[in-house]
């Protein structure tokens, strides 16, 4: 097994552990309330407006509320979860619009499909797949939107390529990831559990930056930056970051 497939399952098994079980993030992880006292940024009123169960406490930031979504538009959510910023994004779309939620687990595909059914979404679908290989044609999607997953795939670049291809051009994207701030120990890069936690698998902020513009994207702008309260190392700090970059 390659270093890549044995990441991937880690992090599969761990969300579909989650997702089965109805938990949020436990171990150490970026978005563990004992890691961070940062607010994740949903108002009352959006959790409210959402299906019971679509909120695993799961992100890193709110890209839904800072990306300009307008209705009639086609969103990619990727790594959805259980489905709230899906759902968040469909209020902003409207019954012409659509979006289309990409995840690895089977069991949070399951789950969000039945709050969809809950919430009687019919603008919203959840598919299959991996966000280095999406389901989704070429320039099909007008915003792409996505929250503490990025950071999750080991190979990042292959993931802003798929975001290239899927988006039209004038397209989109506002995601909220996880970046370090100076050198991740190699044994961290290592531990499975920090990867799928959302640690181990951070790029150093520069780094993740310039994959982006080497990928083709334009304009980036970063809309937030908030740095956790994470101290196993002075070497480095997380950061939870929300970008914003345009396909030309």
């Amino acid at each position: 097994m390659t270093k890549g497939s044995t990441i991937t399952e880690a992090v599969r098994e761990r969300y579909s552990n989650i997702a089965e079980t109805s938990g949020s993030c436990c171990g150490p992880s970026c978005c563990d309330s004992s890691v961070t006292d940062m607010s994740t940024g949903y108002s009352a009123e959006e959790l409210a407006s959402i299906p019971e169960g679509a909120n695993l406490s799961l992100g890193c930031g709110n890209p839904t509320g800072l990306a300009d979504i307008k209705a009639g538009e086609t969103v990619i959510d990727l790594g959805s979860g259980a489905g709230i910023d899906c759902f968040l994004a469909a209020q902003k779309v409207g019954a012409s619009g659509h979006v289309i939620g990409i995840d690895m687990t089977e069991a949070m595909i399951r789950k969000a499909r039945e709050n969809a059914a809950k919430g009687g979404h019919a603008n919203v679908e959840f598919r299959l797949g991996q966000i280095e290989q999406m389901p989704v044609d070429d320039n099909s999607a007008d915003m792409i939107i996505s929250n503490c997953v990025i950071n999750l795939a080991p190979d990042k670049s292959q993931v802003f390529a798929e975001m290239f291809r899927v988006l039209k051009p004038g397209g989109r994207f506002v995601v909220s990831d996880v970046v370090a701030k100076g050198t991740i120990p190699e044994e961290d890069r290592k531990d499975m559990e920090l990867w799928a936690g959302c640690i181990g698998g951070a790029l150093e902020m520069n780094s993740y930056l310039q994959i982006v513009r080497d990928s083709g994207f334009v304009d980036l702008a970063i809309k937030t930056e908030v740095e956790y309260d994470y101290k196993k190392s002075e070497k480095f700090a997380l950061t939870s970051m929300t970008l914003q970059a345009f396909k030309p």
